[in-house]
């Protein structure tokens, strides 16, 4: 079966144009439309699908809100972000929202279908450094609170976390640690699944707000 999508923008243009260049891939199928975040949680409940491709401005209800009580439903969707604004605060938000990547509108068509087979992965979008740095820039206005989640992970997966947080690849990680990258992906799996997080973004965001790793932190 192919990766199944749902478009939100309330520009019919700029929909169109994402299922045109949606519908060019034939391992990708668009499931529905919508065209203001309201419409688009519904159309998300109603076709169930894989990915949500949603626009952060959006009338009765904006993006991240849409996405946000989206994500809080059980096995719900992975959503892309899309904007016309390239801001770290943006991009901060819209991990803090929970979703699982951030593109801009103006990105090339290949850009989007790789992005789309990516998160579909289970990949966060966003390159670790990059991602680690917004946080780390966010997350450093305010003091961490350390989660009694962290009780949960081993010694070994809480270093995992620590290096995934800084920015490192699985192979970094790997390195690091004298270690094949499978065992790697293995723990990172594991943190995942303990912390109930959907991706890396997500961890990363956890790792800095929870004082796992700070701001300037080598």
């Amino acid at each position: 079966m192919g990766i199944r999508i749902v478009i939100a923008d309330d520009q019919a243009m700029v929909r169109a144009g994402l299922r045109m260049v949606v519908d060019s891939d034939p391992g990708m199928e668009v499931v529905g439309e919508a065209a203001d975040g309201r419409e688009a949680i519904s159309v998300a409940r109603r076709t169930r699908p894989d990915i949500v491709l949603m626009d952060i401005s959006m009338p009765r209800l904006d993006g991240l809100s849409a996405a946000r009580e989206l994500l809080d439903t059980p096995s719900p969707p992975k959503v892309i972000t899309l904007t016309t604004f390239d801001t770290d605060e943006n991009l901060y938000a819209a991990l803090r929202a929970g979703t699982s990547g951030f593109l801009l509108k103006v990105s090339p068509p290949e850009q989007l279908l790789e992005a789309i087979r990516v998160v579909h992965a289970g990949d966060a979008l966003l390159d670790p450094a990059v991602t680690s740095r917004v946080i780390a820039t966010f997350a450093g206005r305010a003091e961490p609170k350390p989660s009694p989640m962290l009780g949960e992970l081993t010694p070994r997966e809480l270093e995992v976390l620590r290096l995934l947080a800084r920015g490192l690849t699985n192979a970094e990680i790997a390195g690091q640690l004298f270690v094949g990258e499978a065992t790697v992906k293995t723990h990172v799996a594991r943190v995942l699944m303990k912390l109930s997080l959907r991706d890396r973004a997500q961890a990363v965001v956890f790792a800095y707000e929870s004082g796992v790793v700070r701001p300037g932190a080598a």
